[in-house]
């Protein structure tokens, strides 16, 4: 399994966290749910909003298909919140080597 981190900081003047949290909800994450390879997410979020957001994908080659060229899958999702960051989000790639996911749901 790899996961890919996205660090972004979104500035709560253009739009509330609730609401971009929302957006992503909305749009992004049934996005995801398309990608092959596609096996979860999560988003950690402090009150300033600054974000992590984590993609599982099952193998490196599913994590970057969706950066590939100008117009991959990466960069339209960024594109939805392009006007709602503080700066632009970096990206990086790791490989999972010990997971333990929580019990109980987040709504």
């Amino acid at each position: 399994m790899v996961a890919r981190a996205t660090m972004a900081e979104i500035d709560p003047v253009r739009m509330s966290i609730d609401d971009a949290v929302e957006l992503f909800r909305e749009s992004v994450v049934p996005a995801l749910h398309d990608q092959e390879g596609y096996e979860g997410v999560y988003v950690l979020l402090s009150d300033e909003g600054k974000a992590l957001v984590l993609t599982f994908w099952s193998t490196e080659e599913a994590a970057d298909a969706g950066i590939a060229g100008g117009r991959g899958f990466y960069a339209e999702q960024i594109e939805k919140f392009v006007t709602l960051y503080r700066a632009a989000p970096g990206r990086e790639t790791y490989d999972v080597v010990l997971a333990e996911a929580p019990q109980g749901s987040i709504a």
